[in-house]
């Protein structure tokens, strides 16, 4: 009878144990589906509405400083989100780390950008970029400074704008 009690207890332990571990297993699991969405680099926090439409989100990989006249994040667009038409006064480069999307200038056809494509954008050239109506899109946006300012937002993108680039492909 002994054994038996003995037994017990250590079957009643390790279900405990098991139980512990697959919460905090599912609880981190959920942590880093947040967190992280390209492998890389984290998911970052949402960026404003207004100079995005859906939901978009940066992680911040290297601030201007003493030595860097330049600022790089990640930048994650969900399906359908996209920047605004916007400028920067010395250019940005886009590096397309997952999934595909849109780069169009003003006034252009756009162009399908994917996983492992390099854009280089110069200095004032009205564009905007973003995921598809389909697919998601990860970039790594290296952008200038020009004295202290590195973007001017414009206006949004329309659906009609979005759907007909969607639509085109």
């Amino acid at each position: 009878m002994k054994i038996f009690k003995f037994n017990h207890k250590i079957l009643l332990l390790c279900a405990l144990v098991l139980i512990t571990v697959m919460s905090c297993n599912n609880k981190n699991q959920e942590k880093m589906n947040k967190e992280n969405t390209t492998g890389l680099f984290p998911k970052g926090d949402q960026l404003p509405n207004e100079w995005f439409t859906g939901n978009a989100f940066l992680s911040p990989l290297v601030a201007k400083d003493k030595n860097n006249e330049f600022s790089a994040g990640a930048v994650t667009f969900e399906i359908g989100a996209r920047t605004n038409w916007h400028i920067h006064p010395k250019g940005q480069v886009l590096i397309v780390t997952e999934g595909s999307g849109f780069y169009q200038e003003k006034g252009k056809p756009a162009q399908i950008i994917k996983k492992g494509d390099v854009v280089n954008i110069p200095e004032n050239v009205e564009h905007w970029h973003g995921a598809s109506d389909k697919t998601s899109m990860t970039h790594i946006a290296i952008t200038n400074f020009k004295e202290d300012v590195q973007v001017t937002w414009l206006k949004p993108v329309t659906d009609e704008e979005f759907n007909q680039v969607n639509n085109e492909q």
